[in-house]
């Protein structure tokens, strides 16, 4: 029956995909302006657009350039950038790995801090430390991505704590990472943005775990305290609180838009808006179907585990 849900969840996944391609390649057919002179500029003649759209296939049918611009995509070829006179996948290649390291390093720090706030505040629900955490972290989920941002930029990167730098200045050529101090400020903005979600789901879950029969048989049978949390509260609390986790985490790869933007952080979310500045269609559509990609593997992911940490699944397997 797990097998069956797995696969289930990913012939969906798939479909979706796919009804995604649909949407962005038709949507982005819809913006004025041709590709060809776009790319030619000044050099623009007849002559030169009609060789060009020879090239990129811009002559045939809609549902033809679909389906090239489709099987594109299974084989890393997104086309040409029109603003950049390049390949997409050359643009994008660095960008994409200096999202990945912001989103895997914001992941990294959220999940371990909303999963422990949320245990701790559970263990000590209705006490001043429990409506402290929830204080904190109803006041952190109502404010936006780039005021939690400009908050930090203004302690940390001014004449307040002068630290840290305010945007992102690394030099031509050497990779972002390669300057750790100017991924702090962007990860914690990220962290701090979706570890409230999770530190609040993981506390609703967790009481209602501890109030339920076996704990409280585990307590009866002279369980330590610890094990009866770690062993028997907590593993059943994480596979409901797995769903909002993905959520927050598919969330990164569209809030990371906001926040690259605001720290000049060289990624996917700079590069889209590059892109919609300068009408450039295909990189659109490829940060539209990266960024769908990462929605639906992640939320993939999270059914998984919500689907093998559920008892009734495992046994019936």
């Amino acid at each position: 029956m797990m097998a069956k849900l797995i696969l289930r969840r990913l012939v969906l996944s798939l479909f979706i995909l796919l009804a995604v391609s649909v949407l962005v390649f038709f949507a982005t057919l819809l913006l004025p302006g041709d590709p060809a002179r776009a790319i030619l500029g000044q050099q623009a003649t007849p002559e030169r657009v009609a060789a060009l759209q020879e090239q990129l296939n811009l002559d045939e049918p809609a549902i033809v350039r679909y389906f090239l611009w489709l099987g594109g995509l299974f084989t890393g070829d997104f086309g040409m950038s029109t603003a950049f006179g390049g390949p997409v996948s050359e643009l994008l290649s660095d960008r994409i790995v200096a999202s990945l390291v912001l989103m895997v390093l914001a992941a990294v720090i959220s999940i371990p801090l909303g999963l422990g706030f949320g245990i701790f505040s559970a263990l000590h629900r209705g006490k001043r430390r429990d409506k402290a955490v929830t204080w904190v972290s109803l006041t952190l989920a109502a404010l936006p991505e780039f005021v939690i941002g400009i908050v930090l930029v203004t302690l940390f990167a001014t004449t307040i704590f002068p630290i840290l730098p305010a945007v992102t200045m690394s030099p031509p050529g050497q990779q972002v990472w390669m300057f750790p101090s100017q991924l702090i400020l962007p990860t914690i903005t990220l962290a701090l943005v979706v570890a409230p979600y999770i530190a609040r789901m993981m506390r609703a879950t967790m009481i209602d775990v501890l109030d339920s029969g076996y704990v409280e048989m585990a307590r009866l049978k002279g369980v330590p305290e610890r094990q009866v949390i770690m062993r028997h509260a907590v593993p059943h609390a994480v596979g409901p609180v797995a769903q909002v986790i993905a959520i927050q985490l598919a969330w990164l790869a569209g809030g990371v838009v906001v926040v690259e933007f605001l720290f000049r952080y060289p990624g996917i979310g700079q590069a889209l808006i590059d892109a919609v500045t300068f009408r450039d269609v295909q990189v659109v559509q490829a940060v539209s179907m990266i960024v769908a990609v990462v929605y639906v593997v992640v939320n993939l992911l999270a059914d998984i585990v919500g689907i093998m940490s559920n008892p009734k699944l495992r046994s019936a397997s």
